[in-house]
C-alpha cells in the first residue's frame, strides 16, 4: 500500500502578468480591449464572464498597465471614493452589490468621479449589466450604457493553456498527454480546472507521486482501462 504524507496547505501564487495569460478565440477580443484601453469609448468598460473566466488576471493586466487600484465592489461602501477616484479603478464584481443601497451609491459617485477627474473605469461581472438588477436607476443607467466584452467559457486550447499554468502555479509540470487526458475529460470551466489541479496537487503529495496520467486518471475517478480497450481495437 502506498503511503500517505502529511499535506500541508502552502500558499499558491498564481501568475497574473500579461504573459501568463493565453489569448484564444475566446477571450481574444477582451485582450484587444485591455491592450487598447486608451480607446475605451466613454473612458470605461465592463468585462463580462463566468466565474473563472480570466476576468480577475486580466483586471490584473490591465490595472499593471495603467497604475488602476483594484478594489471589490462590495468593499465600496466602506471606501474612500475621493480618494480611489484620483487614478484609473477597477471594480470586481459589480453584479454581486445588487440591492446592497450603499455599494451601489459608492459606486454611483465612483464611477462619476472617476470619468470628472479624466481617468478610466474597468468594472467586472459574471453577466451583463442589463442583467445585473441594480435598484438604483442612476447606476443602472451608466453601467448599461458602458461598452462591454464577454470572456467566453475555454476552448480546448485555452483550458489546456490554464491547467499547464494553475500546475506551474504550483511548481508542478506535468507532460502534455496528462494536460491533454484531463482537457478531453473534466468539465468544461476554469473553475473545474482550478478545483481538479488542486485535487491532483493534493494526491501526488500525499502519495509521494509525480503527476502523471495514470494519477489524474485516479483522482478523475476513471480507469485507462476503457484507454487500453479503444487502442486494441484501432
Amino acid at each position: 500500500m502506498t503511503s500517505r504524507q502529511l499535506i500541508f496547505n502552502l500558499p499558491v501564487r498564481p501568475a497574473l502578468g500579461r504573459d501568463d495569460f493565453f489569448v484564444s478565440p475566446a477571450n481574444a477580443m477582451a485582450v484587444v480591449l485591455i491592450e487598447g484601453w486608451r480607446d475605451w469609448a466613454g473612458r470605461k468598460l465592463a468585462l463580462i464572464g463566468p466565474a473563472g473566466a480570466g476576468k480577475t488576471h486580466l483586471a490584473h493586466v490591465w490595472a499593471a498597465a495603467s497604475g488602476a487600484r483594484i478594489v471589490s465592489a462590495a468593499d465600496l461602501a466602506g471606501a474612500d471614493i475621493p480618494a480611489l477616484a484620483q487614478g484609473p479603478v477597477v471594480v470586481e464584481d459589480v453584479d454581486k452589490i445588487s440591492g446592497n443601497r450603499a455599494a451601489e451609491e459608492a459606486l454611483f459617485h465612483l464611477h462619476n468621479l472617476v470619468l470628472a477627474e479624466g481617468h478610466f473605469l474597468l468594472v467586472t461581472a459574471a453577466r451583463e449589466p442589463h442583467l445585473w438588477r441594480l435598484s438604483l436607476p442612476d447606476l443602472a443607467s451608466r453601467m448599461m450604457g458602458t461598452q462591454a466584452v464577454t470572456l467566453d467559457q475555454p476552448d480546448d486550447r485555452l483550458l489546456a493553456a490554464v491547467v499547464a499554468k494553475l500546475f506551474a502555479d504550483r511548481q508542478l509540470m506535468p507532460g502534455p498527454e496528462t494536460v491533454a487526458y484531463l482537457v478531453a475529460r473534466m468539465d468544461r470551466s476554469l473553475d473545474a480546472a482550478r478545483d481538479l489541479v488542486a485535487r491532483i496537487d493534493r494526491e501526488a503529495l500525499a502519495q509521494k507521486r509525480p503527476v502523471t496520467r495514470p494519477l489524474a486518471a485516479e483522482v478523475m475517478g476513471q480507469s485507462e482501462l476503457p484507454d487500453l480497450l479503444d487502442m486494441g481495437q484501432s
